[in-house]
Protein backbone atom coordinates (compact mmCIF):
# COMPACT_ATOMS: atom_id res chain seq x y z
CA UNK A 1 0.00 0.00 0.00
CA UNK A 2 1.46 3.73 -0.98
CA UNK A 3 0.58 6.38 1.09
CA UNK A 4 0.60 9.71 -0.02
CA UNK A 5 -0.07 13.40 1.37
CA UNK A 6 -2.85 15.68 -0.56
CA UNK A 7 -3.31 19.14 0.33
CA UNK A 8 -5.29 22.18 -0.35
CA UNK A 9 -2.89 25.65 -0.26
CA UNK A 10 -5.95 27.24 -1.32
CA UNK A 11 -7.33 27.25 2.14
CA UNK A 12 -4.24 29.50 3.22
CA UNK A 13 -1.18 28.44 2.48
CA UNK A 14 2.31 29.94 1.33
CA UNK A 15 4.97 28.62 -0.76
CA UNK A 16 7.22 27.91 2.05
CA UNK A 17 4.58 26.45 3.75
CA UNK A 18 3.83 24.17 1.16
CA UNK A 19 8.07 23.36 0.88
CA UNK A 20 8.41 22.26 4.35
CA UNK A 21 5.11 19.94 4.20
CA UNK A 22 6.42 18.32 1.05
CA UNK A 23 10.14 17.52 2.60
CA UNK A 24 9.06 16.79 6.12
CA UNK A 25 6.46 14.38 4.11
CA UNK A 26 9.80 13.11 2.09
CA UNK A 27 11.40 12.71 5.23
CA UNK A 28 8.78 10.77 6.37
CA UNK A 29 8.44 8.26 3.97
CA UNK A 30 5.20 8.96 2.50
CA UNK A 31 4.89 7.89 -1.45
CA UNK A 32 3.91 11.40 -2.68
CA UNK A 33 2.62 15.17 -1.73
CA UNK A 34 0.42 15.86 -4.36
CA UNK A 35 -2.15 19.19 -4.21
CA UNK A 36 -4.89 20.57 -5.40
CA UNK A 37 -5.43 22.84 -8.27
CA UNK A 38 -7.41 25.76 -7.35
CA UNK A 39 -7.21 29.59 -7.26
CA UNK A 40 -9.94 30.03 -4.36
CA UNK A 41 -11.18 29.42 -1.10
CA UNK A 42 -14.79 27.00 -0.80
CA UNK A 43 -17.43 29.08 1.02
CA UNK A 44 -16.49 30.94 4.27
CA UNK A 45 -13.21 29.59 4.46
CA UNK A 46 -10.06 31.84 5.00
CA UNK A 47 -7.61 31.90 2.65
CA UNK A 48 -4.47 34.36 3.40
CA UNK A 49 -2.19 34.48 2.11
CA UNK A 50 -4.05 33.98 -1.09
CA UNK A 51 -4.16 31.06 -4.20
CA UNK A 52 -0.64 29.73 -5.62
CA UNK A 53 -0.64 27.82 -9.25
CA UNK A 54 -0.39 24.31 -8.83
CA UNK A 55 2.49 23.85 -11.74
CA UNK A 56 4.19 26.65 -10.66
CA UNK A 57 4.77 25.22 -7.27
CA UNK A 58 5.81 21.68 -8.21
CA UNK A 59 8.35 22.84 -10.40
CA UNK A 60 9.41 24.84 -7.98
CA UNK A 61 9.38 21.52 -5.61
CA UNK A 62 10.88 19.67 -7.86
CA UNK A 63 13.88 21.60 -7.41
CA UNK A 64 14.27 21.18 -3.72
CA UNK A 65 13.02 17.31 -3.01
CA UNK A 66 14.62 14.48 -4.00
CA UNK A 67 13.12 11.23 -4.00
CA UNK A 68 8.84 12.27 -3.17
CA UNK A 69 6.14 11.89 -6.09
CA UNK A 70 4.65 15.01 -7.00
CA UNK A 71 1.70 15.96 -8.87
CA UNK A 72 -2.22 17.31 -8.79
CA UNK A 73 -5.17 15.97 -7.70
CA UNK A 74 -6.56 17.31 -9.98
CA UNK A 75 -5.25 19.95 -12.27
CA UNK A 76 -8.80 21.47 -13.99
CA UNK A 77 -9.04 21.22 -17.66
CA UNK A 78 -10.61 24.66 -17.90
CA UNK A 79 -7.80 26.55 -16.33
CA UNK A 80 -4.79 26.10 -19.64
CA UNK A 81 -4.49 24.60 -22.97
CA UNK A 82 -3.62 21.24 -23.42
CA UNK A 83 -0.53 21.66 -25.93
CA UNK A 84 0.66 24.63 -23.28
CA UNK A 85 -0.35 21.97 -20.49
CA UNK A 86 1.54 19.44 -22.03
CA UNK A 87 4.57 21.27 -22.03
CA UNK A 88 4.19 22.39 -18.91
CA UNK A 89 4.27 18.72 -17.20
CA UNK A 90 7.15 17.13 -19.19
CA UNK A 91 9.49 19.87 -18.12
CA UNK A 92 8.37 19.60 -14.39
CA UNK A 93 9.06 16.26 -14.56
CA UNK A 94 12.80 16.82 -16.36
CA UNK A 95 13.00 19.43 -13.59
CA UNK A 96 11.86 16.44 -10.99
CA UNK A 97 13.92 13.80 -12.63
CA UNK A 98 10.68 12.02 -13.84
CA UNK A 99 8.96 11.66 -10.49
CA UNK A 100 5.36 13.57 -11.80
CA UNK A 101 1.85 12.83 -12.18
CA UNK A 102 -0.85 14.27 -13.64
CA UNK A 103 -4.34 14.59 -12.28
CA UNK A 104 -6.29 16.05 -14.36
CA UNK A 105 -10.59 16.37 -14.22
CA UNK A 106 -13.02 18.77 -16.02
CA UNK A 107 -13.47 21.37 -13.45
CA UNK A 108 -16.29 22.01 -11.02
CA UNK A 109 -16.26 25.45 -8.56
CA UNK A 110 -17.98 28.06 -10.78
CA UNK A 111 -17.09 30.86 -8.34
CA UNK A 112 -13.33 30.54 -9.19
CA UNK A 113 -13.73 31.14 -12.70
CA UNK A 114 -16.29 33.86 -11.87
CA UNK A 115 -13.57 35.33 -9.53
CA UNK A 116 -10.34 35.45 -12.20
CA UNK A 117 -11.95 35.69 -15.50
CA UNK A 118 -11.78 31.88 -16.27
CA UNK A 119 -14.91 30.53 -18.95
CA UNK A 120 -16.61 27.65 -17.42
CA UNK A 121 -18.72 26.17 -19.68
CA UNK A 122 -21.62 23.55 -19.04
CA UNK A 123 -20.71 20.17 -17.54
CA UNK A 124 -21.23 18.42 -20.69
CA UNK A 125 -18.77 20.45 -22.94
CA UNK A 126 -16.44 20.59 -20.21
CA UNK A 127 -15.93 17.06 -20.17
CA UNK A 128 -16.09 17.06 -24.10
CA UNK A 129 -13.17 19.60 -23.56
CA UNK A 130 -11.62 17.26 -20.61
CA UNK A 131 -11.71 14.15 -23.08
CA UNK A 132 -9.84 16.29 -26.04
CA UNK A 133 -7.06 17.46 -23.70
CA UNK A 134 -6.46 13.61 -22.31
CA UNK A 135 -5.96 13.04 -26.03
CA UNK A 136 -3.89 15.92 -26.86
CA UNK A 137 -2.00 15.62 -23.99
CA UNK A 138 -0.67 12.10 -24.45
CA UNK A 139 -0.76 11.98 -28.31
CA UNK A 140 1.96 15.16 -27.39
CA UNK A 141 4.12 12.81 -25.06
CA UNK A 142 4.12 9.35 -27.02
CA UNK A 143 4.80 11.23 -30.81
CA UNK A 144 8.24 10.01 -31.11
CA UNK A 145 11.26 12.29 -31.21
CA UNK A 146 11.64 14.08 -34.27
CA UNK A 147 8.11 13.84 -35.23
CA UNK A 148 5.43 16.30 -34.92
CA UNK A 149 1.66 15.64 -33.99
CA UNK A 150 -1.61 17.22 -35.30
CA UNK A 151 -5.08 16.90 -33.87
CA UNK A 152 -8.05 18.10 -34.85
CA UNK A 153 -11.22 18.39 -32.35
CA UNK A 154 -14.01 20.32 -31.59
CA UNK A 155 -12.18 22.09 -29.09
CA UNK A 156 -8.67 22.22 -29.82
CA UNK A 157 -6.58 22.22 -33.29
CA UNK A 158 -3.08 21.36 -33.35
CA UNK A 159 -0.95 21.10 -36.60
CA UNK A 160 2.62 20.25 -36.67
CA UNK A 161 3.61 20.23 -33.09
CA UNK A 162 6.96 19.24 -32.33
CA UNK A 163 6.12 17.30 -29.94
CA UNK A 164 8.53 18.72 -26.99
CA UNK A 165 10.31 18.87 -24.62
CA UNK A 166 9.84 15.09 -23.90
CA UNK A 167 9.14 14.02 -20.49
CA UNK A 168 11.36 11.79 -18.34
CA UNK A 169 8.84 9.02 -17.82
CA UNK A 170 8.20 7.26 -21.32
CA UNK A 171 5.40 7.04 -22.64
CA UNK A 172 4.77 9.88 -20.09
CA UNK A 173 4.05 10.59 -16.76
CA UNK A 174 1.24 8.70 -14.82
CA UNK A 175 -2.04 10.54 -15.57
CA UNK A 176 -4.71 10.34 -12.91
CA UNK A 177 -8.63 10.68 -13.85
CA UNK A 178 -11.19 10.40 -11.04
CA UNK A 179 -14.23 11.47 -9.36
CA UNK A 180 -17.61 10.29 -8.09
CA UNK A 181 -19.09 10.25 -12.24
CA UNK A 182 -20.87 6.99 -13.31
CA UNK A 183 -20.48 7.62 -16.42
CA UNK A 184 -17.85 9.71 -18.36
CA UNK A 185 -15.37 9.62 -15.38
CA UNK A 186 -14.77 5.83 -15.71
CA UNK A 187 -14.58 5.89 -19.18
CA UNK A 188 -12.12 8.64 -19.64
CA UNK A 189 -10.06 7.05 -16.59
CA UNK A 190 -10.06 3.75 -18.90
CA UNK A 191 -8.81 5.23 -22.09
CA UNK A 192 -6.29 7.16 -21.16
CA UNK A 193 -5.45 7.20 -17.53
CA UNK A 194 -2.72 4.71 -15.79
CA UNK A 195 -4.28 5.39 -12.09
CA UNK A 196 -8.23 5.89 -11.27
CA UNK A 197 -9.31 7.77 -7.86
CA UNK A 198 -11.81 7.85 -6.03
CA UNK A 199 -11.90 10.89 -3.97
CA UNK A 200 -13.04 11.38 -0.09
CA UNK A 201 -16.09 8.73 0.23
CA UNK A 202 -16.71 5.37 2.12
CA UNK A 203 -15.66 2.20 1.19
CA UNK A 204 -19.05 0.79 -0.22
CA UNK A 205 -19.27 3.95 -2.71
CA UNK A 206 -15.50 3.59 -3.49
CA UNK A 207 -15.76 -0.07 -3.89
CA UNK A 208 -18.87 0.80 -6.75
CA UNK A 209 -17.11 3.33 -8.54
CA UNK A 210 -13.78 0.77 -8.69
CA UNK A 211 -16.69 -1.69 -10.40
CA UNK A 212 -17.55 0.37 -13.10
CA UNK A 213 -14.14 1.98 -13.86
CA UNK A 214 -13.38 -1.93 -14.62
CA UNK A 215 -16.29 -2.65 -16.61
CA UNK A 216 -15.33 0.75 -18.63
CA UNK A 217 -11.80 -0.96 -18.98
CA UNK A 218 -13.31 -4.17 -20.94
CA UNK A 219 -15.88 -2.17 -23.37
CA UNK A 220 -12.61 0.08 -24.59
CA UNK A 221 -10.55 -3.13 -24.46
CA UNK A 222 -7.89 -1.96 -22.82
CA UNK A 223 -6.25 -5.18 -21.67
CA UNK A 224 -6.08 -6.36 -25.57
CA UNK A 225 -4.27 -2.63 -26.50
CA UNK A 226 -1.67 -4.10 -23.85
CA UNK A 227 -2.00 -1.30 -21.12
CA UNK A 228 -1.63 -2.75 -17.34
CA UNK A 229 -4.96 -1.79 -15.54
CA UNK A 230 -5.61 0.95 -13.68
CA UNK A 231 -4.17 1.29 -10.50
CA UNK A 232 -6.79 2.33 -8.14
CA UNK A 233 -6.74 4.99 -5.02
CA UNK A 234 -8.91 6.66 -2.81
CA UNK A 235 -8.87 9.62 -0.89
CA UNK A 236 -9.31 10.11 3.08
CA UNK A 237 -9.83 12.44 5.02
CA UNK A 238 -7.98 12.19 8.20
CA UNK A 239 -7.45 14.07 11.27
CA UNK A 240 -5.61 11.92 13.53
CA UNK A 241 -4.47 12.66 17.08
CA UNK A 242 -2.51 10.89 20.25
CA UNK A 243 -6.13 11.91 22.19
CA UNK A 244 -9.32 12.14 21.03
CA UNK A 245 -9.45 15.86 22.46
CA UNK A 246 -6.32 16.22 20.04
CA UNK A 247 -8.40 14.58 17.14
CA UNK A 248 -11.44 16.76 16.96
CA UNK A 249 -9.41 19.74 17.42
CA UNK A 250 -7.91 18.86 13.64
CA UNK A 251 -10.96 17.88 12.78
CA UNK A 252 -12.45 21.31 13.57
CA UNK A 253 -12.23 22.69 10.05
CA UNK A 254 -14.00 19.71 8.48
CA UNK A 255 -17.22 21.41 10.05
CA UNK A 256 -16.85 24.61 7.98
CA UNK A 257 -19.28 25.70 5.42
CA UNK A 258 -17.98 24.34 1.79
CA UNK A 259 -19.08 23.82 -1.50
CA UNK A 260 -17.35 19.97 -1.41
CA UNK A 261 -19.77 16.95 -1.33
CA UNK A 262 -19.97 15.12 1.81
CA UNK A 263 -17.15 13.03 2.98
CA UNK A 264 -16.34 10.13 5.14
CA UNK A 265 -13.32 11.71 7.67
CA UNK A 266 -11.28 9.17 9.81
CA UNK A 267 -11.21 11.47 13.04
CA UNK A 268 -9.48 9.36 16.02
CA UNK A 269 -6.25 7.56 16.72
CA UNK A 270 -3.34 5.99 14.43
CA UNK A 271 -5.23 2.62 14.14
CA UNK A 272 -8.37 4.01 13.12
CA UNK A 273 -6.71 5.20 10.41
CA UNK A 274 -4.48 2.11 9.96
CA UNK A 275 -8.09 0.06 10.11
CA UNK A 276 -9.55 2.61 7.11
CA UNK A 277 -6.84 1.52 5.06
CA UNK A 278 -6.66 -1.71 5.30
CA UNK A 279 -11.00 -1.70 4.52
CA UNK A 280 -9.51 0.16 1.17
CA UNK A 281 -7.02 -2.56 1.06
CA UNK A 282 -9.65 -5.24 1.04
CA UNK A 283 -11.53 -3.95 -1.85
CA UNK A 284 -8.72 -3.30 -4.31
CA UNK A 285 -7.00 0.13 -3.15
CA UNK A 286 -3.21 0.20 -4.16
CA UNK A 287 -2.43 3.90 -3.26
CA UNK A 288 -4.18 6.38 -0.47
CA UNK A 289 -4.04 9.85 -0.85
CA UNK A 290 -4.22 11.14 2.83
CA UNK A 291 -6.30 14.96 3.19
CA UNK A 292 -4.20 16.84 5.50
CA UNK A 293 -6.24 20.20 5.69
CA UNK A 294 -3.78 22.19 7.55
CA UNK A 295 -0.19 22.77 6.41
CA UNK A 296 1.39 24.41 9.29
CA UNK A 297 0.68 21.25 11.43
CA UNK A 298 3.89 19.52 10.82
CA UNK A 299 2.85 17.14 14.02
CA UNK A 300 -0.02 16.04 12.15
CA UNK A 301 2.09 14.92 9.51
CA UNK A 302 4.94 13.37 11.61
CA UNK A 303 2.21 11.34 14.02
CA UNK A 304 1.22 9.46 11.10
CA UNK A 305 4.74 8.85 9.55
CA UNK A 306 5.62 7.41 13.11
CA UNK A 307 2.83 5.77 13.70
CA UNK A 308 0.81 4.47 10.37
CA UNK A 309 3.64 4.11 7.75
CA UNK A 310 5.33 1.68 9.63
CA UNK A 311 2.61 -0.41 9.75
CA UNK A 312 1.26 -1.17 6.11
CA UNK A 313 3.65 -3.98 5.58
CA UNK A 314 0.81 -5.95 7.16
CA UNK A 315 -2.03 -4.62 5.01
CA UNK A 316 -2.00 -6.26 1.35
Amino acid sequence: MRIAVFTEPHRGASYDDQLRFARLAEDGGFDGFFRADHYQAMGDEPSLPGPTDAWLTLAALARETSRIRLGTLVTSATFRLPGPLAVMVAQVDQMSGGRVELGIGAGWYAREHLSYGIPFPGTSERFDRLAEQLEVITGLWRTPSGGTYSYTGEHYRLTDAPALPKPVQQPGPPVIVGGRGAKRTPELAARYADEFNVPFTGIAQTGEAYERAREASERVGRAESGRAPLRLSAGIVAAIGRTDAEAHRRAAPLHAKSALPPEAPVVGSPQQLLDRIGEFAQIGTERVHLRLTDLTDLDHLELIAAEVLPQLDGIR
